[in-house]
């Protein structure tokens, strides 16, 4: 027999009320956890750069430094592959995901740039490493985009901090994977190839994973409804919902009144208008620089420990001890994440992240070297956790992947010069120049949010997308 909470479950038009009133359940963290497997391997093919620039630069591929400003030898010219690729990823193949849905585009393009890293790990010059890395750059951008809209879609109003820090979690956890196999590998080599090889060969490892993920995905029911396919969204909906029930053991809490994406047609040039475009220029400029102190860190950490006299295996060591720290920024963040407005989470780290450069950059100790370096790391990644889910927040499901892929590809744009500007700096003032640029680009970034970026926390997505 049909009760009152039924009824109220099969209304057509509660799609958003029906998800956020969900409780945080088994279900919910293994859907993460799911999603998380591709985050894990797009998180060690996006930071094993770090940790193999000195296997690159020992086989004399690359040099640490440039004689020019923009010198195709230097390792600055394969971390800008990297994020050229990325660029036009997010720039122009985001909106893939607003198309085909949030479940194909992620699959698909964790499987395209898993083959491209495979293909970058048997090249043997300079330029066709960068072709290749450039190339998985392209699926890299695509998935990075994809991950945050498709946690927040699926994600109950009150726990999306929660559930993108857990996402971020077990990402990060390939970070100091990537730096122990970079320990172990780097310096050696087997069967012929050399150690930075294998490296990326692990990389390349999330291809496999392919059917696996793909029989496990829901598709988000948010996406279905913005698409007019109602029966899909209903079906999408009930299915999630019996999940949860079975998870819990009891009824689900009755629906509460909410307001819907029904909007099925939307253009990027919505970003542009009265709604969203101080939200639109606040993220651009965010984007500019919150990669100058995030990836001027991650990116070159191995290189600076070397330009402050550290020895190679040393440099590996130091790396890998700062690098099991990863996990720890999400994890605070997941305790944190949906208590503290993401806005101020913004801002306070940002200013943390560069008082900690500055000291780092001071230092020569090995305790206090380790020590700065896992602060850094911490707060970058908590960082991290509160602005991937914040921008994903702020626009309307009809065009979020593509509307987060236009102000994220600024940051993509941004790193594409910072390994450059780096390597400038670098040969010019040691490492003091380039920490000096990490932290006046996060002062920068904590002033913008400050004082354009609205308040998000517990808040119904087609509530803040209005």
């Amino acid at each position: 027999m049909a009760t009152p909470t039924d009824a109220l479950l099969t209304r057509p038009t509660t799609v958003s009320a029906r998800l956020d009133r969900l409780p945080p359940t088994r279900y919910f963290r293994g859907l993460i956890a799911c999603i998380s497997v591709g985050g894990w391997f797009e998180f060690f093919d996006l930071f094993m750069t770090a940790y193999i620039s000195l296997g690159l630069i020992k086989a004399g591929i690359f040099s640490a430094t440039t004689s020019g400003l923009f010198d195709w030898t230097g390792f600055a010219s394969f971390i800008a592959s990297g994020f050229a690729g990325m660029f036009i990823g997010t720039v122009l193949l985001s909106g893939m995901s607003d198309r085909y849905g949030r479940k194909a585009t992620f699959v698909y393009s964790l499987f395209c740039y898993s083959i491209a890293t495979l293909a970058m790990a048997f090249q043997q010059s300079a330029i066709s490493l960068d072709l290749w890395r450039f190339i998985a750059g392209l699926g890299i951008g695509v998935q990075l985009i994809t991950i945050d809209t498709y946690i927040s879609e699926m994600s109950p109003k009150q726990s999306r901090g929660h559930y993108i820090s857990f996402s971020q979690c077990v990402s990060y956890c390939a970070v100091p994977a990537a730096a122990f196999a970079a320990y172990l590998l780097v310096p050696r080599t087997f069967l012929g190839l050399d150690g930075w090889r294998w490296v990326v060969m692990i990389g390349a490892l999330g291809a496999p994973t392919f059917l696996f993920i793909r029989s496990h995905l829901p598709e988000s029911p948010r996406w279905y409804e913005a698409q007019g396919r109602v029966q899909e969204a209903q079906a999408a909906i009930d299915a999630i919902e019996a999940a949860v029930r079975s998870s819990l053991g009891r009824e689900l809490p009755p629906v509460q009144s909410g307001t819907d994406d029904r909007q099925t047609v939307g253009s990027l040039r919505e970003i542009w208008n009265h709604d969203y475009l101080s939200r639109t220029v606040m993220l651009v400029i965010f984007n500019i620089f919150q990669t100058i102190g995030f990836y001027g860190f991650a990116s070159w950490l191995p290189v600076f420990l070397m330009q402050q006299g550290v020895s190679f295996v040393h440099s590996l060591e130091y790396t890998f001890a700062i690098a099991i720290v990863n996990p720890l920024g999400p994890l605070i963040s997941m305790k944190f994440g949906d208590v503290l407005q993401r806005k101020w989470q913004i801002v306070g780290l940002a200013i943390a992240s560069a008082v900690f450069g500055v000291m780092f950059a001071q230092t020569r100790s090995p305790v206090l070297i380790v020590l700065f370096g896992s602060l850094i790391t911490i707060a970058n990644n908590w960082f991290s956790c509160a602005f991937h889910g914040y921008q994903a927040e702020l626009y309307p499901t009809r065009i979020r992947a593509k509307a987060v892929g236009f102000v994220y590809s600024w940051s993509r744009l941004s790193a594409i010069f910072v390994g450059f500007l780096m390597a400038a700096l670098l040969r010019k003032f040691g490492t003091t120049g380039p920490f000096a640029l990490i932290a006046v680009s996060m002062a920068i970034v904590a002033i913008v949010i400050a004082t354009m970026g609205p308040k998000s926390s517990g808040i119904a997505l087609e509530v803040l997308s209005r």
